[in-house]
């Protein structure tokens, strides 16, 4: 779980509109009988609600009469940006504090931007003037800390969230940004602490309904049944499912709720006594518990993470169909290569994480290789891309649970991604698995190093810098010929 800290939305109606206005300039505008202002009020209320068609109509339409309208800019950047165009918004926020300096939420919202499109130097000096022109700005704060950790600056990115922590004590987005830089560290004990301020984020509060049992603070319950709830995405689920053993040891029952596509996986896990996808089966339970907070509850250090793998198995029987399967349709002397580009577009970090499969076409030259697709779905734009990657087998449609897609990675030499879920899967299930990390990375993977504690079968290729995908690759691709020249070990199905 990343933190992506964005200020509200500056409004349409910033204090001082009117004495920005000076001798010479065209009296106010009618909007279909508004103010610009009134209609860009509208296109803000459109935006929160997330009717992002809507709101940028209205801010062309205000455009459209006065084309360097400075909120109009502005409002439509951030909206553009929403909907997926960041370098749109950079420019549009760029243009708005050309005509207007002085709006602090401007710039903080340009930062992030900026950051997100990899200009680091000018995201770091707009979060700056955000801060010049508001100190005492939570938000701000909290922004600029995320830059900082992008250039290596953890010092100044802790003075900054302690500055916002300050400022405001229940900031739950600088509570996990601080989370977050103290796990990336080692630093677990105040890290584990600090990662429970995730609940209370917007993203946080919508993970589960209002329950009406207690929250379990890990004590015995010798007579009781535990409801562990997989509150974060996929592969947060995966990294913390190895606590579920630990947890049963102190309950009668553990009752599972996740998605229904990591059914296949956790409802064998030692101690579940039932898995449930929809709310309305979860049986009666005495407490409930996130899975992503069970490190913080068995008090997990560096050198205590319970490591031992694999934790998560697939069918026997399935493993062997795949292997039989692919068997049929790669020659023995291929070592076969899973491949995974891109996660989920919903995630925040996905952007910096995911690749274009054309990105990694020099792997396919490294060597007698056969990949394997793990991408579920396919990326309709990466279609094309499969040609760089002569018999690429595209299994899509079979890979229908992730039960499904680990019998698969069992019949694999290897698997190569990017930070998504199949680095965790592979990771539990002991398999070899090369993961190439975005700067900055997930805090899971720690700083600097090419291991992981939670994951012994893992190897890491980080980015030097945000964006700098080339280097990565590189090294993928020479780590992969010197692979690829290994002789092949003897593929065993493991029950």
């Amino acid at each position: 779980m990343n933190t992506t800290v964005t200020t509200p939305l500056a409004t349409s109606q910033d204090p001082g509109a009117a004495a920005h206005q000076t001798v010479g300039q065209p009296p106010p505008v009618n909007i279909g009988g508004e103010t610009p202002e009134q209609a860009l009020a509208r296109a803000q209320a459109a935006a929160q609600a997330k009717r992002l068609n809507e709101a940028a109509g209205i801010c062309n339409d205000v455009l459209n009469a006065s084309p360097d309208h400075p909120a109009g800019l502005a409002l439509l950047g951030i909206i553009r940006a929403m909907a997926g165009n960041p370098e749109e918004g950079v420019t549009l926020l760029q243009r708005a504090v050309q005509l207007r300096p002085g709006n602090a939420s401007w710039y903080a919202h340009l930062s992030s931007l900026c950051r997100a499109t990899y200009r680091m130097e000018e995201a770091l000096a707009t979060g700056q003037e955000s801060i010049r022109l508001e100190p005492n700005n939570a938000d701000h704060l909290v922004n600029l800390s995320l830059v900082f950790v992008d250039l290596d600056d953890r010092e100044r990115a802790t003075a900054c969230l302690l500055r916002a922590l300050g400022l405001k004590h229940d900031h739950a987005d600088g509570h996990l940004a601080m989370a977050q830089n103290l796990l990336a560290a080692g630093d677990f004990r105040p890290g584990w602490m600090e990662y429970e301020w995730r609940n209370l984020t917007e993203a946080g509060k919508a993970t589960l309904p209002a329950m009406t049992s207690a929250h379990w603070n890990g004590m015995t319950i010798p007579t009781g049944r535990l409801l562990l709830v997989g509150d974060q995405g996929y592969g947060d689920t995966i990294q913390f499912a190895r606590y579920i053993p630990m947890a049963a040891e102190r309950c009668q029952e553990i009752v599972v709720g996740c998605s229904a596509e990591m059914g296949p996986l956790l409802r064998n896990i030692p101690g579940v006594t039932q898995f449930c996808f929809r709310w309305n089966d979860v049986p009666g339970h005495a407490v409930h518990c996130r899975m992503s907070s069970l490190p913080y509850l068995f008090n997990t250090m560096p050198d205590t993470i319970p490591a031992s793998v694999p934790y998560l198995k697939a069918d026997p029987d399935r493993i062997a169909y795949w292997r039989e399967r692919l068997a049929a349709q790669i020659p023995s002397s291929f070592k076969r290569i899973g491949l995974a580009w891109t996660g989920r577009p919903t995630h925040p970090n996905d952007r910096r994480r995911s690749l274009p499969l054309a990105r990694l076409a020099a792997l396919a030259g490294a060597g007698a290789a056969a990949f394997v697709s793990l991408q579920k779905p396919m990326p309709a734009g990466d279609r094309e891309a499969l040609q760089l990657f002569p018999g690429m087998i595209d299994l899509a449609d079979e890979l229908t649970d992730f039960g499904e897609t680990a019998a698969l990675m069992e019949s694999l030499d290897l698997v190569i991604t990017v930070d998504t879920s199949m680095g965790h899967l592979a990771g539990a299930l002991g398999r070899p698995v090369w993961i190439m990390i975005p700067k900055a990375a997930d805090w899971r993977w720690m700083l600097d190093r090419t291991d992981s504690p939670w994951y012994p079968s893992a190897r890491l290729f980080r980015q030097k810098a945000p964006g700098a995908w080339d280097d990565v690759i590189a090294e993928v691709r020479g780590a992969l010929a010197d692979y690829l020249k290994q002789p092949a070990s003897p593929r065993m199905i493991r029950g």
